[in-house]
């Protein structure tokens, strides 16, 4: 299992510390110096069934800097997947990722029912 974080951020820090508490084993990925493709998010898009603005921090800085909340509907999926992948601070965190799942954001009780 993948767990992709940005170790300031205390939501990264709560979940794992969860995950660590709960016994799961994952490798860890910093998402700023190893940030996912547009391969990977594609991938773990399908996989999440989620939309794909889920994937975005929305209340990050450079969210609201680049103006996306106004330019992403008019945007092509494969250019959110490019932008996505030009900078890890755009990208929801923390994200999990495993064989047939894949979790955005830290949500106790939805890792609990899909992890333990």
């Amino acid at each position: 299992m993948l767990f992709l974080e940005y170790p300031k951020c205390s939501t990264c820090k709560k979940a794992k510390k969860w995950l660590d508490e709960q016994g799961i084993s994952y490798e860890d990925r910093h998402i700023i110096e190893d940030n996912p493709t547009v391969e990977e998010l594609k991938d773990w898009h399908e996989r999440s069934g989620l939309p794909l603005k889920r994937f975005f921090n929305t209340s990050g800085m450079k969210y609201r800097e680049l103006g996306l909340k106004d330019k992403l509907p008019e945007m092509s999926e494969e250019e959110q997947y490019e932008l996505l992948a030009t900078d890890g601070m755009l990208v929801k965190r923390p994200l999990v990722v495993g064989d047939d799942f894949v979790l955005i954001g830290f949500k106790e009780a939805l890792w609990k029912e899909t992890l333990a």
